[in-house]
């Protein structure tokens, strides 16, 4: 309860809605709850022979009513449909918002695959479950009370019947909810598995098809589906149990009342009840166990949804690890990075130091290449940078401030990260490069992609910088991902910018020229390129290199090919010992 309270807050704008519907709703069930009453009069004043006029009053009447509620049960149906969905979309805008405020701990914290459930799937569940309590949970013990007290006053003794078949049916419907749970609650998880299976292989369609692992694939899937099918089938088994149970209450009440309730018509020659009484007795008592049977059905869908509930508030109730100081620095300096006395672990309960011991110092303006080998953590280096991770122990400084003490967009849009993976979104060509500046002119576009190699087979498309970029650049090879990539970094105008391995698909001619271009048109932006390619780094100012977390040799070129065996046998067993240069 008190994670869904939590969720209720997301109601907002749409709280008149959501009144409006029970208010329908009563009038609805009011008006219903009358339709036997007036029904049963009907009846009796035809047995005792009234005039047409009074029949034509009475079924007015009743056709006038039955138009009303009718009226009411639109209204409501059209006011939950839009308070349910309001409720639901202000839930999802609050998860999103609040994934993007998360660092990249508070992400692996999270699966994508289950961050992609709990916003499709579980707010699915939430909305529908919305939509009950404000209309069916409402609607269903209100039937329920003013239904039995309409049997009781036009069936007095009569109505005790409801005495046995309520409890009855409200144990029974309770088991068959407190069985059917267990299996609703595993489906959940088994969700995140089974998106993560769809992702892994919508993502590696490729890779898969290279490997011709199509049918590993379909294995796995089909794998995963076949749980949810099972528990979903164990559960829907249980549940399908509600129906047989209703129908037996129900027949036994029909039975009981027709019997005895004919029984007292003939018998009493309609002093106690009669025959208008008995028809309505039918009625209510239909009312009363299908009420009961939408709140089983409520039961249900609440208990199924409370795992939906707290799974959502995992979400809004993580705390970002990282986050923006009130006042914080709005002014990059410059783009001089510091590094002092560095240690970093991916989490409190890892037992390995990912960094250990790095201090560093880096000039504005100059170009820095990192070497190492897989593992060494050169991507957590420069993560550190723009604050994606925080230092566990020691200072980051950028332009001779602590990166803690930064407003983090003015941090962040100070830094330009071209990463391993390279990433384009659906959209136009110049639509993409604005992501780094979206006032960039058509001048500086240009100008950015001249800078990256990107201009000459920008322009060789059809429709130039018009061009449609498929769903993660599909329609592009990729060395032009990469260079489409590095000129939108260049569009920001940053004092750092950072080369995650973002040259290894071009050819080495390109790699040189985009770094001749670094040199001569941004001389005072800190360049730190992470390369595999000794090539790539042979230029540099400085070269770090990395081994295990460390920093096993810093200096230039010259300097690491004798102080530096890492350093040396990477460079003989590319080049030969022969320079590049």
């Amino acid at each position: 309860m008190a994670n869904f309270k939590k969720l209720l807050k997301c109601v907002r704008e749409y709280k008149l809605p959501s009144i409006l519907t029970l208010i329908f709703i009563i009038g609805e069930v009011i008006i219903e709850v009358l339709i036997p009453f007036i029904t049963a009069d009907l009846v009796n004043k035809i047995k005792t022979g009234a005039t047409m006029p009074e029949l034509l009053t009475t079924g007015g009447i009743l056709v006038l009513m039955a138009i009303v509620s009718l009226s009411f049960g639109g209204a409501a149906g059209l006011t939950c449909a839009k308070a349910s969905a309001g409720f639901a979309k202000n839930i999802r805008a609050d998860v999103f918002r609040r994934v993007q405020t998360y660092s990249f701990e508070n992400i692996d914290k999270f699966s994508t695959a289950s961050l992609v459930t709990r916003l499709t799937t579980d707010i699915g569940n939430v909305q529908m479950s919305y939509m009950m309590l404000i209309r069916t949970a409402i609607r269903s013990p209100l039937m329920f009370i003013f239904s039995i007290t309409m049997a009781y006053i036009m069936g007095g003794a009569l109505a005790t019947t409801f005495v046995v078949i309520v409890p009855v049916l409200i144990c029974g419907l309770l088991l068959i909810a407190k069985f059917a749970m267990p299996a609703f609650r595993r489906v959940f998880k088994k969700y995140d598995r089974l998106n993560e299976s769809i992702e892994e292989n919508v993502r590696g369609a490729r890779v898969v098809k290279g490997f011709s692992r199509e049918e590993h694939e379909r294995e796995k899937f089909g794998t995963a589906s076949e749980q949810i099918r099972r528990d979903f089938t164990k559960a829907e088994r249980i549940v399908a149990l509600n129906t047989p149970l209703m129908q037996i209450c129900l027949y036994f009440n029909m039975i009981f009342v027709l019997t005895f309730g004919s029984y007292l018509v003939i018998s009493g020659t309609g002093a106690d009840i009669d025959v208008g009484q008995l028809s309505a007795m039918l009625t209510y008592g239909m009312q009363i166990l299908m009420s009961l049977m939408m709140l089983s059905m409520i039961y249900v869908m609440l208990t199924m949804s409370a795992e939906s509930v707290k799974r959502i508030t995992e979400v809004l109730d993580e705390e970002p690890t990282i986050e923006s100081p009130e006042n914080g620095v709005k002014e990059v300096a410059d783009g001089s990075i510091d590094f002092e006395g560095v240690s970093f672990k991916y989490s409190k309960k890892a037992k390995k130091r990912a960094l250990s011991d790095i201090d560093l110092h880096i000039r504005s303006g100059m170009t820095v290449g990192i070497i190492g080998g897989t593992g060494s953590s050169k991507t957590t280096l420069v993560q550190l940078i723009p604050r994606l991770y925080d230092a566990t122990e020691g200072v980051v400084r950028v332009g001779g401030i602590d990166v803690r003490e930064y407003d983090l967009r003015s941090l962040r849009d100070a830094v330009s990260m071209v990463l391993q993976k390279n990433m384009l979104f659906s959209g136009t060509i110049k639509e993409n490069l604005r992501w780094g500046n979206p006032n960039a002119t058509d001048e500086e576009i240009i100008e950015a992609c001249k800078l990256s190699q990107a201009h000459d087979f920008v322009s060789s498309r059809e429709n130039g910088y018009d061009t449609f970029i498929e769903q993660g650049g599909t329609n592009v090879s990729g060395g032009q991902k990469q260079r489409l990539c590095i000129a939108r970094a260049l569009l920001k105008k940053p004092k750092i910018l950072i080369l995650d391995d973002s040259t290894s698909a071009v050819d080495m001619q390109t790699d040189a020229l985009i770094r001749a271009g670094f040199k001569k048109y941004i001389p005072e932006t800190t360049k730190i390129i992470i390369a595999q390619r000794i090539a790539s780094v042979q230029d540099a100012d400085m070269i770090i290199v990395l081994d295990g977390g460390k920093i096993v040799g810093l200096g230039r070129h010259e300097e690491l090919i004798n102080t530096s065996e890492i350093y040396r046998e990477v460079y003989e067993q590319q080049t030969g010992g022969k320079d590049n240069e």
